[in-house]
């Protein structure tokens, strides 16, 4: 199924406003994920109140840390349906959950927040494991 596209807008504008780009097809996933240098952060969005609504204003406040991903994608579960299956593909090891966070290096997936870990947790405490993963895993500015 997938949700009218006008109801999903606000939600993708959110992470569009903050400079996410949106990967539409699976090649754009590939070139993103696997033939990437650097950091990447995925954002597997998702129309889910429950979890959702705390991931992405988690991610904006994550761009104020001063280590940062050198990108930032996004797929929309629900919506950018192989896209996102592809996304998956990138994330092994993890049962399909939105919305999801993971960061790529150079290709390699090293981190994943996955739905149960943003349930119940406020965007301040998401932002700070986001943070705590930049920090690890991506290079200082």
């Amino acid at each position: 199924m997938q949700y009218d596209p006008e109801t999903v807008r606000p939600m993708r504008e959110e992470l569009v406003r903050i400079g996410a780009e949106e990967l539409g097809t699976p090649d754009e996933v590939d070139r993103a994920l696997a033939d990437s240098e650097g950091t990447t952060l995925l954002v597997i969005n998702s129309i889910c109140g429950c979890a959702a609504a705390n991931a992405r204003p988690a991610v904006a406040i994550a761009t104020g840390h001063s280590v940062q991903p050198d990108r930032i994608v996004t797929v929309f579960a629900g919506q950018d349906v192989d896209a996102t299956e592809r996304a998956r593909e990138h994330v092994r090891g993890f049962r399909p959950s939105s919305p999801s966070i993971a960061l790529f290096n150079n290709g390699e997936h090293v981190f994943m927040l996955e739905r149960h870990q943003i349930e119940g947790r406020d965007a301040f405490e998401i932002a700070d494991e986001l943070k705590r993963a930049y920090d690890r895993f991506c290079t200082p500015d």
